[in-house]
């Protein structure tokens, strides 16, 4: 069987075609009688026709649709993010596109020929603007997530109060009597990892001691360079603020092989608040970002947008959760 066209619907309830076009697409009121539109609904369910939206929207100039980039799939993050942003999406008739960029935060390439065609615009997580380049022009509406609010041609800007979550992150810690700090950075270069360095660093100042090693994201290479600061004894970190939970993971691993007990020996704070977390031992004190909610903004920023209402919003509130992976600093030995 062929699908039913608008001209079936029409030949059924004998009006034409631009009637079952102002009918369907609920624009009949004024113009088309009650009995004449429900003639055209009636023939419409009996003939089991759909309108095709994607020739509609494509007439129109819209896909309802926006494309999600992100530098990973393999970070939890992510995933939330999206999980929020299909949400709002879905509320308003709109489809989410996830697309991985495949260089992390590096340029991220074009994922389809004729990407400026097929969106209606571009949400980008915890990624530079000019990163976004190949795929988004200056017609094509972009909101940045996570990301400098200062820098490129964003739409709009969502971002979390990284900063504030530093700093509940140091006065934990200082409170614990913590005066030897030691920052397990990510290698990555970004915005959002910038912030949570330069805000440590001004906290700590002139309080406690701070020196920075940098890993990249994964257990394996912080728990590499974690085995390597913590080898010697002398000036050895008591509190150790890592830029993420999967940093953490790795900062746990290397103490253990090192004989050095969290919390008694060396306290381990995170950032995120993945699953991974409750999922150590001990359970990791961390950071928790609700990324949910940036995904949701996210995507209510860029509806606002194509209405062409001006965004604006605070940055999204973060709660360091307190576990057992931090605890008093150990006598000065």
């Amino acid at each position: 069987m062929t699908r039913p066209t608008s001209r079936d619907v029409a030949t059924a309830a004998g009006v034409s075609q631009a009637t079952v076009s102002l009918v369907l697409g609920d624009k009949w009121r004024g113009r088309v009688s009650e009995r004449t539109a429900g003639l055209v609904r009636e023939a419409a369910a009996e003939l089991g026709y759909r309108p095709n939206l994607a020739a509609r929207n494509l007439r129109l100039g819209s896909t309802r649709t926006a494309l999600l980039v992100v530098p990973a799939l393999t970070n939890e993050f992510f995933a939330r993010v999206y999980t929020g942003a299909a949400r709002i999406a879905a509320e308003h008739g709109f489809g989410v596109v996830l697309y991985p960029s495949p260089d992390g935060t590096g340029p991220a390439r074009d994922p389809f020929a004729s990407a400026r065609a097929a969106l209606d615009g571009v949400i980008a997580s915890s990624m530079a603007a000019h990163a976004l380049d190949a795929i988004a022009d200056a017609a094509l509406p972009l909101v940045m997530l996570d990301s400098d609010p200062t820098a490129g041609r964003a739409a709009a800007h969502v971002n979390l109060a990284m900063a504030d979550g530093m700093r509940q992150t140091t006065e934990h810690l200082l409170a614990l009597g913590h005066r030897r700090f030691l920052h397990l950075a990510s290698a990555v270069d970004s915005w959002t990892f910038d912030i949570r360095a330069d805000a440590l660093a001004a906290l700590l100042a002139p309080h406690a001691e701070l020196r920075t090693v940098r890993a990249p994201l994964t257990v394996a290479d912080a728990r590499t360079a974690m085995e390597k600061a913590l080898a010697a004894p002398q000036g050895r970190p008591t509190a150790v603020v890592c830029d993420d939970d999967i940093l953490a993971a790795g900062t746990c691993k290397a103490a253990r092989r090192l004989g050095l007990r969290i919390p008694d020996d060396l306290s381990v704070t995170g950032f995120d608040d993945l699953a991974l977390a409750t999922a150590v031992e001990p359970e990791l004190t961390t950071v928790h970002l609700p990324a949910e909610r940036v995904g949701e903004q996210g995507m209510a920023a860029l509806l606002a947008v194509l209405e062409g209402t001006p965004w604006t919003a605070p940055d999204i509130p973060v709660d360091l959760i307190v576990r057992a992976s931090t605890g008093p600093a150990p006598a000065t030995p």
